[in-house]
């Protein structure tokens, strides 16, 4: 008998969702996760009609605990796990989510429950993130002898304040959805039953809005983070030269003139 899907993913209306499915184990990731994620992400990064993804965890405990230690403690006792270190190139899964520096589709990440080690890091790859009130982030490794390796390290002391980052980094504190809102981690809390709802909303938003325009300001956002103002202003976004000639950017002003709804083509 076939082993079943670890990922659960489905496309409709210029919506990609993508579920991680073992909510058994809190949707723990394991490698074969990792190959199928990657496929995943392939997929939606190629197909024109899919404008944004919704990440999300199956079941109401868990987005994802991270990493399958289990998994792990099993390889390492068959000799089979090479010493892990930042990144995940030359692994089952590369590149994943929180190494695909270049994916300008925006990802709106739905979160209920536990969102731990690499769980959390999934998230923090994300552009939006939705929480339930009983979300809980944490990026434990340094209890465990690991280091957050998917990013975990640079992209909280990046998103937070140093000795906040510090803080949670080196004792593997947990923070609350509500303290993860205050710090500007997450966009949202909403009750559990709101959840489905408001993660919608923002989907509802974000396709409302012209699909290369997302793009490029997400791809000009990220790629000049660390420029200087001036070297942002000059610098080359292949996702804006798109957008400036495409027939999206005529459509715009058009609809807007016309006072009717924009017909965006992506092109």
């Amino acid at each position: 008998m076939a082993e079943r899907s670890r990922v659960r993913y489905d496309k409709s209306a210029h919506v990609a969702r993508i579920t991680l499915d073992r909510p058994e184990v809190l949707n723990a990731m394991d490698l074969r996760m990792h190959e199928e994620l990657a496929e995943i992400w392939d997929d939606f990064e190629g197909d024109d009609d899919l404008w944004v993804a919704v990440l999300s965890g199956a079941g109401t405990r868990a987005f994802s605990v991270g990493q399958d230690l289990k998994e792990l403690a099993r390889r390492e006792r068959e000799g089979q796990a090479a010493p892990s270190t930042f990144g995940s190139r030359g692994k089952p899964g590369w590149p994943r989510l929180t190494e695909r520096f270049d994916l300008a589709k925006p990802v709106v990440a739905k979160v209920r429950g536990y969102a731990l080690g690499g769980g959390f890091e999934l998230a923090l790859a994300c552009d939006v993130v939705v929480a339930s009130h009983d979300a809980t982030f944490a990026l434990p490794e340094a209890r465990l002898g690991l280091v957050a390796g998917a990013g975990g390290v640079f992209r909280l002391s990046r998103q937070l304040p140093w000795k906040t980052a510090m803080g949670h980094l080196l004792t593997g504190r947990p923070m609350t959805a509500q303290r993860a809102y205050e710090l500007g981690l997450v966009n949202e809390v909403v009750a559990s039953g709101d959840l489905d709802d408001s993660t919608e909303a923002w989907v509802a938003d974000i396709v409302r809005c012209a699909p290369l325009a997302v793009r490029a300001v997400k791809e000009a956002a990220t790629k000049s983070a660390a420029l200087p103002l001036e070297a942002a202003f000059t610098a080359r976004y292949p996702w804006e030269e798109r957008r400036m000639h495409s027939s999206d950017a005529v459509e715009g002003p058009r609809a807007f003139a016309e006072k009717r709804e924009p017909r965006w083509r992506a092109r």
